[in-house]
């Protein structure tokens, strides 16, 4: 699948401003089938949550002052369970977060880190935001090795696999008249020892790409951060919700993030708090090396480096030391 070229540079549109709070916190993750079917330890899980949410709110007060703007979020795993009715979840999700005394600011779908569409007055308008391909197209070439110099294995850009190292070498040649040596898979920046990590973040079958959870939450981080921008403009918009609407019939007629609570601080911060069950340490690790392997714009960067200064808040130039996790025990 070809792959397309992006650019959201000053140089062609003016960069839209966001507001931005001083951190988002991302709490928990669950299956559309473990909202259906496990409420209880759902509820359980967010009572846990409720007196970490105020420990971390609090520490965003003595860092950045009183007035600190903290909100939170939840996504919907919408993308890979797409049979199931928004109403069958949310309402069940929102109720459970209530009873345990934990507030949602926002809600988000994990396709809108796919695809994107705009909303104006309530209905979707135009052509869905290409989110995941616009990030994609901003990965920065691995250096060149033995098997992608010798066409044993595509690029990233082709293959759909990103690494933090050079992958081994199985001692099997192409001619059978020779033997290579092995050499183990090597980790680039090791100190003594290598933690090699080799992450799948797409395939392509039948001219349709799936995209992996890795690369999604990759692109869910990018927007909380403010960092992706389409043709100058914001990605996403929240659109405010009201308790007594309903839900739509299909997860593509719910904006990509809902405001459910009309005064939370803005859904976009300087820093993201990713508070999951230990069973995403694996993914989490893959994002932080797909968010060290991409060529953010310039422009945006520039520009939300000024807003934190302005506010006295220091925006860090890599990305990926905004973002931070808390791993819990459970499932």
């Amino acid at each position: 699948m070809p792959q397309p070229t992006y650019r959201e540079s000053s140089e062609e549109s003016a960069i839209a401003p966001l507001p931005m709070a001083h951190l988002s916190i991302e709490i928990g993750h669950f299956s559309l089938d473990e909202i259906r079917y496990e409420t209880d330890r759902i509820r359980a899980e967010f009572r846990r949550a409720v007196p970490l949410v105020r420990a971390f709110t609090e520490s965003a007060r003595v860092e950045f002052g009183p007035d600190a703007r903290v909100s939170t979020c939840y996504l919907m795993d919408d993308y890979f369970q797409t049979a199931i009715e928004p109403a069958k979840v949310l309402d069940r999700l929102l109720d459970v977060a209530a009873d345990a005394g934990l507030p949602i600011d926002y809600l988000a779908r994990e396709s809108g880190c796919h695809e994107a569409p705009v909303f104006a007055a309530g209905v979707a308008v135009g052509a869905p935001i290409p989110v995941a391909q616009m990030v994609a197209a901003r990965l920065v070439a691995q250096p060149e090795d033995e098997e992608t110099a010798t066409g044993r294995r595509p690029p990233t850009t082709e293959s759909g696999w990103l690494c933090n190292g050079r992958r081994e070498r199985t001692g099997i040649s192409r001619s059978s008249m020779h033997r290579e040596t092995y050499r183990p898979a090597q980790e680039y920046g090791r100190r003594e020892h290598s933690i090699f990590l080799d992450v799948e973040l797409w395939h392509d079958r039948d001219e349709f790409r799936r995209w992996s959870c890795p690369f999604l939450a990759a692109v869910w981080q990018l927007l909380r951060l403010g960092m992706l921008r389409y043709h100058g403009a914001a990605v996403v918009e929240p659109q405010q919700w009201s308790a007594t609407r309903e839900w739509p019939g299909g997860w593509k007629d719910l904006p990509p993030v809902v405001r459910l609570n009309q005064d939370a601080a803005p859904f976009t911060a300087y820093r993201t708090l990713s508070m999951l069950p230990k069973r995403y340490l694996p993914i989490e690790h893959a994002v932080r090396l797909i968010l060290d392997h991409l060529a953010i714009d310039d422009d945006v960067a520039s520009y939300v480096a000024a807003q934190g200064r302005a506010e006295q808040v220091t925006v860090p130039s890599k990305v990926v030391e905004r973002v931070g996790h808390l791993l819990l025990d459970g499932t």
